[in-house]
Parts: structure tokens; sequence; C-alpha cells
């Protein structure tokens, strides 16, 4: 990762495609800060496994989750104003994958996103993870933390429409489509014992109506003064 790093920075060339990298967004006028983010984030996942409270779970999705959202709006030549919904959306998106996927993150690499204090007042340590099934209390953790989720989707929602372009403002739509699906899913499953993920066919369903609504929002909208 420090190797990495150099080359992304440009103290060396010595790891090709990161320096290949620094020059093609240094070329389109792109900073590299974003992926200078996101490998404090890949630090962190080889170094911390546990995270105190929901907002150091949130710090953690200012390096892994954010800096995705906020390159993709530069790329698109997108104001900063909206980086703010972006981040919103990006760490809903990254908690979300953190509990349908919470025993299988413990069982098999020992991570726990779920923060340790709303586990410690639940009366539960990460073992409750490694369950076959979620008991009343896990549930209820995790039925916290998707609310927390829905704050964040409710900030996300100005993103769409803050976006310029039209096929990166229907992505949105279908992504945050696709996140609201997945979360209302959280509160109602187990996901130690049951499917959240969507399949396939869910998943299009979900995703044709996030476009279409995103599309009708972008056509009834007020014209700007």
């Amino acid at each position: 990762l420090a190797a990495i790093e150099a080359s992304l920075t440009g103290a060396d060339d010595a790891v090709a495609p990161a320096a290949g990298l620094r020059r093609a967004l240094a070329a389109r006028g792109l900073s590299s800060q974003h992926m200078l983010d996101l490998i404090e984030a890949f630090r962190r996942d080889v170094t911390k496994s546990r995270y105190a409270d929901w907002g150091e779970l949130i710090d953690y999705c200012r390096y892994s989750a954010w800096p995705v959202g906020r390159f993709v709006l530069d790329v698109h030549g997108e104001s900063r104003a909206a980086w703010p919904a972006s981040d919103a959306l990006c760490g809903a998106l990254q908690v979300i994958n953190h509990l349908q996927d919470c025993g299988e993150d413990y069982r098999a690499l020992d991570r726990v996103y779920l923060p340790t204090d709303d586990l410690t007042r639940a009366g539960l340590t990460a073992a409750a993870l490694g369950e076959p099934r979620a008991g009343p209390a896990l549930l209820g953790v995790i039925g916290a933390l998707s609310r927390r989720v829905e704050g964040l989707l409710g900030e996300a929602r100005a993103l769409g429409p803050a976006v310029r372009d039209l096929r990166l403002s229907l992505e949105i739509g279908v992504i945050e489509a696709l996140a609201r699906s997945l979360n209302r899913r959280l509160a109602r499953r187990d996901p130690l014992a049951q499917r959240v993920h969507h399949r396939p066919i869910e998943a299009l369903g979900v995703a044709l109506l996030g476009a279409g609504r995103s599309a009708g929002a972008r056509l009834f909208a007020p014209a700007a003064p």
C-alpha cells in the first residue's frame, strides 16, 4: 500500500499502474486524493476489525465509500456542492453492505462493523454474529442501524436532482432505489439466516422503477428561474 501511495503522489514510479493512473488523472485535471483516501481504507481493513461506535463507522466510510462517489462526480464535471448528498448515499450503501454480510464478515474475516457500543447496550458480544440465527437482541441492533441508514438515504435524496448529467442522474436513481429496497429488507429479515441480497430479476425490477422515478422527477421538475 505504501508503494502504491508513493507512485500515486509522484514520489516515484515503482508501481506502474499507480503511476499511470496518476498521469491520467493529471491529464484530466483530477485529483488523486480520492485514491489516496481509498488506500487509507485498505490500511484500516488490514489493521482494524472493530468499530467502537456509529461515528467511528462513518469515519471509516469517509475513506472507504465517500471517495467513490466524489470521484464519479468529479469525472462527470459535477459541482462539489453535490458531495454531501453523495457522501450520504455512499455511506448508506457501505453500511447496508456491512449489515447484510455481518455474519459472513465475522465468520470468515473476524471483522465486525456493527458498533461495539450498540452490541454492548444490547447485552451482546461479537460472538452473536457467529450464530446460525440472530436473536431478538441482535435483530434490534440491526434494526436500529437500519433506521440510521434510512436517515442517510433521506439526505441522499438531493443528489439526483443536483446532478446535471442525465445518465448519471438516472444511475443515481437506480442505486438509491436498490439501497432503499435492501434497507427495507434488513428491517424485516435475519441476515444470519436469510438472504438479503437481491436476486438478478429482483434487482432488475427495482432498478427499472428507480430509473423511472428519477426520469419522471427530472421531467416534471420546475424550470430553473
